[in-house]
């Protein structure tokens, strides 16, 4: 989002209005923050807004593929300010930060290899777990190898492909 934000609102049919030129701030401000992160940035910067406003944001904005909603196990959903390039995340299982991970691949082979007759894949997410180099100096946090309960176990997603 290296462009006017208002440019870019525009350019997606969306009307610019101070809420939502503070949630694209917010977003990129407080990458792959929650909503209510996203929230305390935005009132930061412009007083009280509403709630359902900042949700409605960010609804509208992940629908136009302007952000990116990730929904790591176990957490709330996250905001992305890259939306669209097919990265990745790394995920501290301890402190739970998230990390950007460039993909090798462009997702395009992934939509044609997992898409079948029944069911057409239209976006692909990658999550890598493990621990973050501040939580892995940490004396009291366990290995990311070693077996046993995580601090913060991830719960399993149900999936059919």
């Amino acid at each position: 989002m290296k462009t006017d934000k208002a440019e870019l609102l525009r350019a997606h049919g969306l009307t610019v209005t101070p809420q939502r030129l503070a949630v694209l701030k917010a977003v990129e401000h407080c990458p792959h923050g929650s909503a209510d992160a996203i929230a305390d940035d935005v009132r930061g910067r412009l007083g009280t807004v509403s709630v359902q406003t900042i949700y409605d944001a960010l609804t509208t904005f992940v629908e136009r593929g302007l952000i990116r909603r990730i929904e790591p196990a176990g957490s709330p959903a996250l905001f992305d300010p890259r939306a669209g390039d097919g990265h990745h995340h790394a995920i501290c299982r301890s402190c739970r930060s998230v990390q950007d991970v460039e993909s090798p691949i462009t997702p395009l082979p992934f939509r044609a290899h997992a898409s079948r007759p029944d069911f057409v894949v239209d976006e692909a997410e990658v999550v890598y777990w493990g621990l973050c180099a501040a939580c892995r100096a940490t004396p009291d946090t366990p290995p990311a190898d070693t077996p046993g309960p995580r601090p913060r176990p991830r719960k399993p997603r149900p999936h059919s492909l």
